[in-house]
């Protein structure tokens, strides 16, 4: 069997199982007797095996069945959760994310697991817990059903539930049983959940079978639903189901007593979801097209501007309506929960931490919030600078804190949230806030600025500082920090997302990093200008206001033009200086686009303004990427290219 045309959901579906099992190894943790947690790891470690057995690769197979003896170890009460198994258990996850890294890359699984097989099979030697091992309920009674068994399908029964038992035969002629039978226990996972198998699942995955075997289904679907689900598989030769009734003498064997069939969660672990996976490169391609639509519609308003048949206006009006819920229903469709990103972050603090012997709780709000999955790709390496900024400069060693007064848990929040049209995420920790006195020395070391200068400086033009290539307050180098790599990469990484970023700390308080991105990086709504005789389009959403200014109201602070806003004093940037053009100011007034950066204000003189108006993003393309304050270009409906003004870099 070709099994590469499978290799894209082969990894797919592993990167989701191997984040299912970094989160549940986190809960298990911190709930180390939780039963629930201890079953869905195991699922998932037996749910890869049986995926990368498929796969044939056997590096993959070899570590997860390793996983699964000791995780079944765990669950009949043989070994206990210490904190050197649980190192030795994240240990596997990372070798497992790292063998699907090689996977996509090369397409074969060459990873050294020797060393972790080793430590595992240390831990699952360990002596057994006598009185409490499962296993000792699972010999088989006339029924060829398990007491055990018994006991959880009689606590489904009365909730409900029907249990099945189910006859699997395939073709002789197949030539991989063991993959046709991990199809059929797959569908059946989606049907209800499987309580055993005879053989045993380690032989049916080993093809220690001939051409049947038999499996324990629980389930609310009828006999014929499931069936038909079964024999749908290829090289399905026959389906042979009967529903397992139970007497009073089967109930009175309830003396094995607890089951983990609690609730109906608990009985139905896994629902079918309506999903379809989609290649990002499909949904690019439709909101190309749709973008295409929306220049036609803005171009077609222009003729609608000139006609007075009022059938063409109302047409004009309901394609506009349908394009604008069109755009909506593919925006959404786009959208993806922050959580993706978010889910790395428990695992970071919990290894640095334990690195740096620092107490650290991470709090998380809003994973639910949704962005573009463009700015999702993007956006996951800022935050990792971020949170480890924090975890290393901003919260003390419990022994400090405790000195401080302060808790000797420091605290770190990651939230994420809608503002209108765009997502705010915000990382802050309550450490010790940011050193001014180290800024300014560690600046005047560098070379940077002088002795007075240095003095003369605000905390907020310190803080700029800090995003400056290269400068880092940090005294040694090490892994998590100190290399003069990170907030100044953070800071060119938002901007080129068309985002911003300002901190706000406080000493002994700690620090706050806000990032504002928007929604889309597609479509925005902008307010098109001219500057001499060229159109240009500012993101609306970097705009604070329009002004009028009179020439007498420019001053020079230190050989550069200001003006008065709000009570504040501003630059005044001229564009048609920046871009090189003839400015058609002939009088005493002008325009002032005030643009905003985070908490900074600046004047941008404009010629003319021509309105607000939704455009597509069109990118210069790799030749035109180091012109730094267009961020693209629009086509109008006219036909007519606009550069669209990048405003975080004309500050």
């Amino acid at each position: 069997m070709d099994t590469n045309q499978y290799l894209e959901i082969f990894l797919e579906e592993s990167e989701e199982h191997i984040e299912s099992l970094n989160e549940n190894l986190l809960q298990l943790e911190k709930n180390p007797e939780d039963s629930h947690i201890i079953d869905e790891i195991f699922r998932s470690a037996h749910t890869l095996k049986g995926m990368a057995a498929t796969m044939g690769f056997e590096n993959m197979t070899r570590l997860t069945h390793k996983m699964e003896d000791v995780l079944q170890e765990i669950r009949s009460n043989s070994i206990k959760v210490t904190s050197n198994l649980m190192d030795v258990l994240f240990k596997c996850m990372d070798a497992l994310s790292s063998m699907t890294g090689i996977i996509s890359e090369s397409g074969n699984d060459s990873y050294d697991i020797e060393n972790l097989i080793e430590l595992l099979e240390t831990n699952n030697s360990k002596e057994e817990v006598a009185a409490t091992n499962i296993e000792n309920s699972k010999s088989l009674d006339s029924n060829n059903i398990n007491v055990y068994e018994k006991d959880i399908i009689e606590k489904a029964a009365s909730q409900g539930y029907k249990t099945y038992s189910i006859e699997v035969v395939i073709d002789k002629n197949c030539v991989m049983k063991s993959a046709r039978a991990f199809i059929v226990f797959n569908t059946l996972d989606n049907l209800g959940d499987i309580v055993d198998s005879t053989p045993s699942v380690e032989d049916i995955e080993d093809e220690k079978f001939d051409d049947r075997f038999t499996v324990h289904l629980i389930s609310k679907h009828e006999k014929d639903v499931i069936k038909s689900k079964l024999m749908s598989i290829s090289e399905i030769k026959n389906i042979n189901i009967e529903e397992l009734l139970y007497s009073k003498e089967i109930k009175d064997n309830k003396k094995f007593g607890p089951t983990n069939l609690g609730s109906d969660d608990q009985i139905k672990h896994s629902k079918t979801n309506k999903s379809v996976r989609v290649d990002i490169e499909r949904l690019d391609n439709l909101m190309n097209l749709v973008s295409e639509l929306i220049i036609i519609k803005t171009r077609l308003e222009g003729i609608e501007s000139n006609e007075k048949n009022p059938d063409t206006i109302s047409t004009i009006e309901y394609l506009e309506r349908i394009t604008t819920n069109l755009h909506d229903a593919v925006m959404k469709v786009r959208m993806v929960p922050v959580e993706r990103v978010f889910n790395r972050f428990p695992r970071m603090v919990r290894d640095l931490s334990r690195e740096l012997n620092k107490k650290i709780t991470l709090n998380m709000y809003g994973q639910d919030t949704e962005v573009d999955r463009t700015i999702i790709d993007e956006i996951g390496d800022p935050l990792v600078h971020l949170m480890r900024n924090s975890i290393d400069h901003g919260i003390e060693t419990p022994e400090v804190r405790v000195k401080k007064g302060k808790p000797e848990t420091g605290v770190i929040n990651l939230k994420a949230y809608h503002e209108g049209n765009n997502v705010i995420i915000e990382v802050s920790d309550d450490g010790s806030g940011i050193n001014f006195e180290k800024v300014k020395n560690k600046a005047y070391e560098k070379g940077m600025l002088s002795a007075d200068e240095v003095e003369e400086l605000s905390n907020e033009k310190l803080i700029k500082l800090l995003f400056e290539p290269g400068f880092s307050t940090s005294d040694t180098i090490s892994d998590i920090s100190g290399r003069g790599v990170g907030l100044d990469v953070v800071k060119n990484k938002i901007e080129s997302l068309n985002g911003s970023i300002e901190v706000k700390t406080e000493v002994d308080k700690g620090t706050k990093f806000i990032i504002k991105l928007p929604l889309t990086l597609a479509i925005i709504q902008a307010l098109l200008v001219m500057v001499g005789n060229e159109k240009y389009a500012f993101p609306l959403n970097s705009i604070s206001e329009i002004v009028n200014k009179n020439k007498n109201e420019i001053h020079l602070v230190q050989g550069k033009e200001v003006v008065m806003y709000r009570g504040k004093v501003i630059p005044l940037i001229r564009l048609h200086n920046i871009l090189d053009l003839k400015s058609n100011e002939d009088s005493d007034n002008f325009i002032c686009v005030i643009i905003k950066k985070g908490d900074n204000l600046a004047a941008c003189s404009v010629d003319e303004l021509i309105g607000q108006q939704e455009i597509v993003i069109k990118p210069l393309g790799k030749y035109l990427s180091n012109v730094k304050i267009i961020a693209g270009a629009t086509i109008l409906g006219d036909g007519q290219v606009a550069l669209i003004i990048d405003s975080n870099n004309l500050f």
